[in-house]
């Protein structure tokens, strides 16, 4: 019988002894690679998955700032700011990130909602940074999400500030609109943007966005495996803007804008006596509440392929032939250079020949033998032709400029246009050809290469009101902190001088006032009971007509191709307070068409007066 080996003499087998080093040898390697991996993972890569790690239960939250409030000058708030409801999605890298949307959509679906995100989630999305999917919902839609808070994981409502122009329409060439930063901004902001920081993109939110803005808060916050808050970790408050109070008066620009209800144009008022913008209205406008949740790509292109251009600012930007509005620097000119005075008499017809072209007056059968107060108020262009071409392109040149135009005016607002004074070196150099005398007579009664912007206009109108003082228009008034203490006022500031004799201002002052108060004032529409208005009309060709009397009937003009309507005045008579200057596109006549309009104006600011007196 074979003796049975003894297990605890420790004579083991061979093997045995083999299968046991193999093992041991497996098992020392395998826990050798567990270690290895064990220490690459916690110390060289161990900050960048406990960062992940913190990021999965910590979340970094930028309190957006609420804008400064914009208000008129009698405190009415034209600019607020609103509550918005985002919903945003956090990236989650353990599950499939588009399986919260779908879930969303799915309840969208239920209650026949449309979703507007159309993009997929960046399988590299970070998740500490969070993907706005809808901006600016309704409040259905925020109570389906909260509603369904547990069954979207890392989705949530976010709320912040947006704007609310209370006016919409009204005043929105002016205040302008806010929108998110785009990316050439971030670029060019060396890091005072952040992604998602709101900024004004034009008008008065633009130019003083540094003061409205404010600044961003943030904080820290701890949340579940759902994305909900379970505790603050830290706080920075945001801090509110400034408020910006314009010399806007809510009540006229309202009286503007209904004035000019239905037409293509613009309207500018001023305070003669120091600059002060008390109006401005372009037409047609647009609602900038249309911005706050982001323009849809369909209204975007609406309004950028609008031919009447709602977007421009036309009381800045719109530049036109001012026409007859134009006859007040001519006879400015030639009274100051002593080529004519009041009593100086030409004998209208109804044409001016010069060389073997015929140019017309407006009325057809002429005004017959007319002198300077007659030409202004029944707006002769036989008048104003002969005394151009007495006094040249120069010289009328030189005091239009004085006038301020040619030249921007300065206002508060970007984009402002220059118009056009030409001159006999302006042609040479512009156009490569000398001037010609038949321009001269096109110029002096504001045709040709003339060119004005209406808030040019009314400061022209408001400089001679005064006296002669040329002020650089300003819409702001001043600037106020959050708790309502001044920290910048704009003054007053004076842009240049007309230069006329008292004697010039008298003459011309009683002409301008016969034009409305007269009997055969072009500008009659515009009278009012009981106020002194001083004014002139215009009306400028947009097209050149033919000569020929049968040619020029038989020419059919579209719609565009009308003439513009003119009417810049100024009241009371003594001691002026305000201009006025309104131009609408392819309206018509200026007295028909443009002087109702500024007569409605009037009527708004003086009836404003006497309310404001009884209270």
């Amino acid at each position: 019988m074979k003796e049975q080996p003894n297990l605890l003499s420790g004579q083991e087998p061979p093997d045995f002894r083999r299968k046991f080093k193999i093992i041991g040898s497996v098992f020392l390697i395998a826990l050798s690679l567990l270690l290895l991996r064990l220490g690459y993972l916690q110390i060289i890569r161990g900050t960048e998955f406990r960062q992940k790690s913190e990021n999965n239960s910590i979340r970094f939250r930028n309190l957006k700032s609420l804008r400064g409030l914009i208000m008129d000058r009698n405190r009415v708030v034209l600019a607020d700011n609103r509550p918005s409801f985002d919903v945003i999605y956090i990236p989650n890298k353990n599950k499939g990130n588009e399986l919260s949307i779908e879930k969303l959509k799915n309840f969208y679906r239920t209650k026949s909602l449309e979703f507007l995100y159309d993009q997929s989630v960046s399988p590299n999305a970070k998740s500490y940074l969070p993907v706005k999917l809808e901006k600016n919902v309704d409040m259905e839609k925020v109570a389906l999400i909260e509603t369904n808070a547990l069954d979207l994981p890392g989705i949530y409502i976010e709320v912040s500030p947006i704007r609310l122009y209370l006016d919409g329409e009204m005043l929105a060439p002016v205040i302008g609109y806010t929108g998110e930063v785009s990316k050439k901004d971030l670029e060019n902001s060396a890091g005072k943007y952040a992604y998602g920081d709101i900024l004004g993109k034009h008008g008065i939110e633009k130019i003083f966005d540094s003061y409205i803005r404010g600044h961003n808060g943030a904080e820290l916050v701890e949340v579940n495996v759902y994305g909900k808050e379970i505790k603050n970790l830290g706080r920075i408050d945001p801090v509110s803007g400034y408020n910006i109070v314009l010399n806007i008066d809510a009540d006229l620009q309202k009286a503007a804008g209904e004035a000019l209800a239905g037409r293509s144009g613009a309207a500018v008022v001023l305070d003669v006596r120091d600059g002060s913008v008390l109006a401005m209205f372009s037409a047609p406008s647009f609602d900038p509440n249309l911005f706050n949740s982001g323009i849809s790509y369909e209204e975007w292109e609406k309004l950028q392929n609008n031919p009447l251009c709602p977007l421009s600012n036309k009381a800045i930007s719109g530049q036109y032939p001012p026409g007859s509005t134009y006859k007040l620097v001519v006879a400015a000119a030639a009274l100051e250079e002593g080529v004519i005075t009041s009593d100086t008499k030409v004998f209208c017809n109804g044409s001016y020949t010069l060389g073997n072209r015929t140019y017309r007056c407006w009325k057809k059968g002429g005004h017959g033998w007319v002198d300077l107060h007659k030409a202004i108020v029944e707006s002769c262009d036989v008048y104003f032709y002969t005394v151009g071409k007495m006094l040249g392109v120069d010289k009328i040149a030189e005091y239009a400029k004085r006038f301020g135009f040619g030249g921007i005016a300065g206002i508060d607002l970007p984009n402002e246009k220059s118009g056009l004074v030409p001159t006999k070196e302006w042609k040479l150099k512009r156009k490569k050809s000398s001037w010609q005398m038949g321009e001269t007579i096109s110029t002096a009664i504001g045709q040709g290469f003339n060119l004005v912007t209406p808030l040019q206009l009314a400061n022209a109108y408001g400089a001679f009101a005064n006296g002669g003082t040329l002020w650089r228009p300003h819409l702001v008034k001043y600037i106020e902190t959050t708790e309502g203490k001044l920290y910048k006022e704009f003054l007053p500031e004076k842009k240049g001088e007309l230069k006329l004799s008292p004697k010039t201002i008298e003459i011309l002052n009683g002409a301008l006032w016969g034009v409305v108060n007269e009997s055969g004032g072009t500008g009659k529409n515009a009278k009012l009971s009981g106020i002194d208005v001083c004014g002139k009309t215009g009306t400028s060709q947009v097209l050149g007509l033919p000569e020929n009397e049968i040619a020029r009937r038989a020419k059919r003009l579209a719609a565009f191709q009308k003439d513009h309507a003119l009417f810049a005045c100024y009241a009371p008579l003594k001691n002026p307070e305000i201009a006025i200057a309104v131009i609408l596109e392819n309206a018509g006549a200026g007295g028909a068409v443009a002087a109702p309009v500024a007569r409605r104006i009037l009527s708004a600011y003086f009836e404003g007066k006497k309310k404001n007196k009884k209270q």
